[in-house]
């Protein structure tokens, strides 16, 4: 079997993302002003007019697919892939819908985009990812979010159920690994003091402004760092965050008929794997496995398969920290060191920016901002950056190939694709 893409490549065109430090709300702005800046953006990005999707869709050769999460608690709104015939008219009768997966509902969105193009249905996929979160305050929004894992078990009636939902995750580290309580902490803080660093080479970064380092990260129970769940502080977390990312892919097809983008990346390759949805059932799952997140691991193994990719062969990462745990376990999973010994790239600087294998050169969930439905559409974005160039500030140096790792709830959806040049 040949690789993933030796058939029907899906090329990357470019896309856009807004500024993660705004607030819509308190400009008075909702969400159709958000998606009317953001997808006008990213057609003016790839060169593609509103004149030219009516033409598309006259041939019936672009559809749109939108990622969000849970818009129907912080805006009152569903229906949101019908949502884009408020953008522009061009949108009227365009193949639109919505899909969800908690944080990675924007990769779920990718995965159906590039499917239908692979499988010859359009030329043309605009991707949106986008969640307006700070239209409510943060206890209420932390329980919106509890809706992402088992809600009834999990979720309801706690406060801040994620954060220590990843607490214990840190938990089954240090016990299942029998590790260093301190020198696992202090990875994590390290973690932490480098994505809020390439944050701030990142002008659409939430807290390029911000001041935080790793003396601060690793004083945990501080009133600078207070305790949020279990061992992690506030330092640990990602951000409650207003935004949205679109990303426009082609077919092969379309590339032939428009060869200035022929040296545009491509689609490597996928990976998609389900855990079970408890927290508990998840580390039960783990028992027999080196790895804390089997699941995980088997995602990101899928798309080195379909790639015929290695480890060796990637240049820079973007992963989902929704907490630093959350980013510690995907150092293993990516294969940059033993399950067990993530510390080991931590202490090392290897996952540093001028590292040997970067990983969130954006600055990651932690320092760029998790709007959650849009998460996984702004890592895709920020790997098409790096790989062709256009990462400005924070770009690494010579990337030819790219990997992202999404995960939705307690890492019950886990994503991961790789993309590069030809």
């Amino acid at each position: 079997m040949g690789r993933f893409y030796d058939n029907n490549k899906v090329y990357v065109l470019g896309g856009a993302q807004t500024d993660f430090e705004r607030n819509w709300t308190k400009e008075g702005k909702g969400v159709v002003a958000l998606l009317k800046e953001v997808v006008t953006d990213s057609l003016d990005d790839v060169g593609i007019s509103y004149d030219d999707i009516k033409v598309l869709n006259s041939e019936n050769r672009v559809a749109c697919f939108v990622g969000n999460f849970i818009a129907e608690n912080y805006i009152n709104q569903g229906h949101l892939g019908a949502l884009l015939t408020e953008v522009n008219e061009a949108f009227y009768g365009v193949p639109s819908a919505r899909y969800e997966a908690a944080c990675a509902s924007s990769s779920v969105a990718l995965d159906a985009a590039i499917s239908r193009l692979r499988c010859g249905d359009y030329d043309v996929a605009i991707v949106v990812g986008f969640e307006l979160m700070k239209t409510v305050d943060s206890m209420t929004g932390g329980d919106y979010l509890g809706r992402a894992a088992f809600y009834e078990k999990e979720g309801q009636g706690i406060q801040l159920p994620f954060p220590k939902l990843f607490g214990k995750l840190a938990d089954e580290y240090i016990a299942k690994y029998g590790l260093d309580e301190q020198r696992y902490l202090d990875a994590l803080a390290r973690i932490s003091d480098i994505n809020y660093g390439n944050a701030k080479r990142n002008p659409l970064a939430q807290t390029r402004k911000w001041f935080m380092d790793y003396e601060q990260a690793s004083h945990r129970d501080t009133e600078t760092n207070m305790l949020v769940g279990g061992r992690l502080g506030v330092a640990d977390c990602s951000q409650v965050t207003d935004g949205a990312a679109v990303v426009v892919l082609a077919s092969e097809r379309y590339i032939e008929e428009h060869p200035g983008y022929k040296e545009n990346p491509v689609v490597k390759g996928f990976g998609h794997r389900t855990a079970p949805f408890l927290f508990s059932k998840k580390m039960a799952d783990n028992k027999d496995s080196e790895y804390v997140l089997p699941w995980t691991k088997q995602a990101v193994d899928d798309c080195y398969r379909r790639s015929g990719l290695t480890v060796d062969d990637i240049d820079c990462f973007e992963t989902h920290d929704c907490f630093t745990s959350s980013e510690y376990a995907a150092i293993s999973a990516f294969g940059l060191t033993e399950p067990g010994k993530e510390y080991e790239a931590v202490e090392s600087g290897l996952i540093a920016f001028d590292g040997k294998k970067p990983i969130n050169p954006s600055g990651g969930l932690i320092g760029c901002g998790h709007p959650v439905g849009a998460s996984g559409a702004r890592m895709f974005l920020d790997i098409y950056k790096q790989v062709s160039g256009k990462a400005g500030g924070y770009q690494v140096k010579n990337v030819r190939n790219a990997m992202m790792l999404n995960i939705g709830g307690s890492a019950t959806t886990n994503y991961a694709f790789v993309v590069g040049r030809l």
